[in-house]
């Protein structure tokens, strides 16, 4: 049984694919419609998000049994199709939500106290304690939108600090000790923080934009370590430049391409990463959030569990 990978994943899968009776096979390189010509030889994809798995690849996916995204997110996949075609969908949100939870309280703290920003005056020459005065967590509202497994991490982590965690996700009755579910109404009314934790769904995709915005009662920090399309990047400086919105830490960026791996240069994106790169207001990462050293393995170990209770039904 042949598995095609079509990104590097940690090691530690194909070795303990191999010792089930699997044979690795890897192909980082290839062009989608090179992949098709191939496909039907193959029991299982791997892969992150290089290549779109969709209706056109899966009609040639003859003998193909399951997709594995090496991650939480399948955007990159139409599942729907899959599933009417009977190939299992694998993913591992649970294998490095515990590396988001941290990173997105690391950037909060960083944004909502100047860190970032006057670590790189200092570098400069300049000693500005009274323009960098932050403030402090406690009492404020942090509105989280999805609630699944990152959601679920960042609320146990923010549990310590006298934070008020609020949630909305389209799935009802997720509620647990760390935060209290509501609607998102609720939460344009009563956040001081709004925190993304979504999927890329439709949903989802633009959910933060001039409209959403201008809905909010007050002035707030935003928060994303889920998908830059998530954010409308031109309405966000909007926000930011009529002091609507108070800061965003993002992680991800709405001109990323599909691998996650480049920024697209469109005259439009260079333009708002520039006004993004020059605030004071806004913190970045390229998304790295959930790619620690831990969760690299962490990432596969999900993966190979759910391949092998797959290959035991």
């Amino acid at each position: 049984m042949k598995i095609l990978h079509l990104d590097s994943t940690h090691s530690y899968l194909c070795t303990e694919l191999e010792k089930l009776g699997f044979t690795n096979l890897f192909d980082f390189k290839s062009s989608k419609n090179e992949i098709e010509n191939k496909i039907s030889n193959y029991y299982g994809i791997i892969l992150r998000s290089r290549i779109s798995i969709d209706k056109s690849l899966m009609n040639k996916a003859t003998n193909l049994k399951f997709i594995a995204r090496i991650g939480s997110g399948t955007e990159n996949i139409d599942v729907e199709y899959a599933k009417k075609n009977k190939i299992e969908i694998i993913s591992s949100p649970e294998g490095n939500s515990n590396a988001v939870g941290e990173h997105a309280l690391g950037i909060l703290l960083s944004l909502i106290n100047n860190i970032s920003y006057s670590h790189n005056e200092i570098n400069n020459g300049i000693w500005s304690r009274e323009s960098n005065r932050g403030f402090e967590l406690k009492n404020k509202t942090i509105g989280l939108i999805g609630y699944g497994h990152t959601g679920k991490s960042f609320a146990k982590k923010l549990s310590g600090l006298d934070i008020n965690t609020i949630f909305y996700d389209l799935k009802p009755n997720l509620k647990d000790e760390f935060a209290k579910e509501v609607t998102l109404d609720e939460i344009k009314e009563k956040a001081d923080i709004i925190s993304l934790h979504t999927s890329l769904t439709k949903e989802a995709s633009g959910i933060i934009n001039t409209q959403f915005i201008n809905e909010c009662k007050k002035p707030f920090w935003i928060i994303n370590t889920a998908r830059g399309k998530c954010i409308k990047t031109k309405d966000l400086v909007r926000g930011i430049n009529e002091n609507k919105v108070l800061g965003a830490a993002l992680d991800v960026l709405e001109s990323e391409n599909n691998s996650f791996e480049q920024l697209s240069q469109t005259t439009e994106s260079n333009s708002n990463l520039s006004a993004l790169v020059n605030s004071k207001k806004i913190v970045l990462t390229p998304h790295v959030a959930g790619w620690t050293h831990e969760s690299k393995i962490n990432m596969v170990k999900v993966v190979l569990k759910k391949i092998i209770k797959l290959f035991n039904k």
